[in-house]
């Protein structure tokens, strides 16, 4: 950590970015979700490293020496589910191999957090308070895109993200850093 950065401590999540092309595809299920349901427009991620507080150099130098021990993994979609609290509102599944789970155990690992949950590998399209409309949001999903359950995609990319969770209006979040991930 930079010894003369003085700056507040934040709210920062670590997140598993797919690659353009994908990121573009669940996108445009997002908008659609988001026309249907209404909510806020966010970026297509899976979660590596849940919510944390850390001074900005700090996050940073944790992320750049975690991210240059994880390689570049697949992660595949296995199923649409609908979740029971604002950030898990509609989601992909993700099949939770040994490689998306030794990621996400191994950054964990070097910023010293421990979930509240044990690790669901997901990415999430919808953040909202729906009510009954499960089955209607699954469905809307698979309008949008019937081929998305088995959908496989490299993540190669890990990036920074401010994230204060009490700002449901996403308006705080903040980019900080990608990081590229490298075969060794």
């Amino acid at each position: 950590m930079d010894p003369a950065d003085q700056s507040p401590e934040e709210v920062y999540s670590v997140w598993a970015l797919p690659p353009a092309p994908i990121r573009d595809r669940l996108r445009r299920i997002m908008e659609g979700l988001r026309a249907a349901h209404g909510g806020p427009a966010f970026e297509p991620h899976a979660t590596v490293v849940g919510d944390f507080r850390s001074r900005r150099s700090a996050a940073l130098e944790v992320l750049r020496t975690a991210a240059a021990g994880v390689q570049p993994y697949t992660a595949r979609v296995t199923g649409v589910a609908r979740g029971s609290f604002f950030y898990q509102c509609v989601y992909l599944l993700l099949e939770p191999t040994p490689e998306v789970v030794a990621a996400s155990d191994y950054c964990c690992g070097h910023f010293g957090y421990k979930g509240k949950t044990p690790l669901m590998p997901h990415v999430s399209l919808l953040y909202g308070d729906l009510t009954d409309e499960e089955e209607e949001s699954r469905k809307k999903v698979e309008e949008l895109d019937k081929d998305i359950c088995g959908l496989e995609s490299e993540i190669s990319e890990l990036a920074l993200y401010r994230t204060d969770t009490a700002d449901k209006s996403l308006e705080s979040w903040e980019l900080v850093e990608v990081w590229h991930l490298e075969t060794k």
